[in-house]
């Protein structure tokens, strides 16, 4: 597979494009994104799908420019879909020999089951959930992909879409009521078995939901991928959209390049939530194109990463991270630790995990600067762990980065976060751990190392000189008062 891929998703209302550059088999990150408001499905659904001259020479111009983007950014290979709006035309034909000729992309059609299996691919492999159905609300159509334990068991394409309903019922202001018959005739198609408390929302209306929610609430992280909406408190804010006249949304807080369809995909969304009984909206920053890089970067591994396995984390040590082998010792010394002082702290197992990952992503800070480098591996862990984590994780990930050689406050400092994380003496317990931990490898992995914990006493004995790594350990502030003693080979 190329190093650098493009992917281009001409859909309904908006041509999008996505830039993937791999660092690793399978670890990458999103080099490039750009979209472009051009509805090349403006006017068809009241033409009988036929795509209107106009909208056609925007695309075209469009894809002309995003293919130069494509060559300034070093892509090898240019993949490029087309949705509902081309699927549907009877002059879809001409609209794909005008790109072969005037852009030089070749376009693939793709029905609709195929578009839910992308958008169904891209969630399975990079949320932190993997149970849900997938709703991606596009301009003309909508899909779910039902998702169980990471793997996709069913999906289903609907025609019901922001644009196809705006131009049909919103724009014609016929009553509510018209539009929800429409949409329920379609819902009819859906089979039974698509019950969850869990969606994963795909798609430019659900992205802007979540953002005003986001806003709204104060919520302090400042990342969509991986938001959660509780729909018992949030439900009824998504219908009040639907419900308000277009020249009174920006009261809402509802951007300006959505002010024109986002009431219709609301009305959508709303009746799939009901339709499907669900209790939360897991918000997904990947979609389709993510899907349709993923089906070629995991053609030959039935389009799921190897168990365990996570491109962030793995790009992440890919790029940045200058010691590698330290972070491994760092991370072995993290779970010896938390082991032994389990009658101490006694923290739920489940925290391993994220100290497996500080750990192993120790130091990673210096590749900008040694000068603070604690609040630096903060920084890049909060922004580049894109995928599979959930906010709470990367929070805590990040204050344990961030943290690890100091004691986490109790004050203001960590308050706009305090309502998404453990306990704090949890999070102080952790951060301990992991200083430790990093004092402990200060010169490499220590040789032979052991902790023993008797009570109110933590003894460490090694084989090899630890006199830095007293120093550094006794300097930490600890969660609890007890006491901690070395004893090296020949050293007490």
């Amino acid at each position: 597979m190329a190093k650098i891929t493009t992917v281009i998703d001409i859909g309904s209302n908006s041509v999008r494009m996505a830039i993937f550059r791999k660092t690793s088999r399978f670890g990458f990150y999103l080099l490039y994104e750009i979209k472009s408001k051009v509805r090349i499905s403006e006017g068809s659904y009241e033409s009988g799908g036929l795509l209107q001259e106009v909208p056609i020479k925007r695309a075209l111009k469009t894809l002309i420019e995003f293919k130069a983007l494509s060559h300034k950014y070093g892509s090898k290979k240019l993949l490029c879909v087309g949705t509902s709006a081309i699927r549907d035309a009877p002059n879809a034909k001409d609209f794909i020999a005008l790109a072969k000729k005037t852009c030089g992309i070749q376009v693939k059609i793709i029905d609709g089951k195929k578009e839910a299996f992308y958008g169904g691919i891209a969630c399975a492999n990079l949320s932190h959930r993997k149970n849900g159905i997938t709703i991606d609300i596009g301009g003309g159509s909508t899909e779910c992909a039902l998702i169980e334990e990471g793997k996709i068991v069913d999906l289903i394409s609907l025609n019901i879409g922001t644009i196809r309903l705006k131009e049909l019922f919103f724009d014609k202001f016929q009553d509510l009521e018209a539009a929800k018959d429409f949409i329920k005739t379609e819902l009819e198609n859906i089979p039974i078995s698509y019950r969850h408390n869990n969606v994963f929302g795909i798609g430019g209306t659900i992205r802007a939901i979540s953002k005003m929610i986001m806003k709204n609430t104060k919520y302090p992280i400042d990342v969509l991928h991986g938001y959660e909406i509780c729909l018992r408190d949030h439900l009824p804010f998504i219908e009040k959209i639907y419900t308000t006249k277009e020249d009174k949304l920006a009261s809402l807080g509802v951007p300006q390049d959505r002010m024109d369809n986002i009431r219709s995909g609301a009305l959508i969304l709303s009746m799939l939530l009901e339709k499907f009984g669900s209790e939360v909206i897991t918000t997904s920053g990947v979609g389709v194109r993510e899907g349709v890089f993923l089906s070629d970067l995991l053609r030959n591994q039935n389009y799921f990463f190897p168990k365990g396995f996570n491109p962030s984390l793995s790009s992440l040590i890919d790029r940045f991270l200058l010691h590698s082998k330290h972070g491994q010792n760092v991370r072995t010394q993290c779970i010896k630790i938390f082991d032994v002082l389990k009658p101490l702290h006694c923290i739920d197992e489940v925290y391993k995990i994220h100290l497996s990952i500080a750990g192993k992503l120790a130091g990673i800070g210096n590749f900008l600067s040694f000068y603070d480098a604690h609040e630096h591996s903060a920084y890049f862990l909060l922004n580049a762990l894109d995928y599979g984590f959930s906010h709470q994780d990367k929070a805590i990930i990040c204050l344990l980065a961030e943290f690890s050689n100091k004691k986490i406050p109790k004050d203001n400092s960590i308050a706009h976060i305090s309502d998404i994380m453990p306990p704090i003496l949890t999070l102080q317990w952790l951060s301990f751990v992991l200083g430790m931990a990093e004092a402990m490898c200060l010169i490499g992995s220590p040789k032979n190392v052991s902790y023993i914990y008797e009570t109110g006493k933590l003894k460490v004995s090694a084989s090899s000189q630890l006199y830095l790594s007293r120093e550094a350990v006794m300097k930490l502030i600890k969660p609890l008062d007890f006491k901690i003693e070395f004893c090296e080979e020949g050293i007490i």
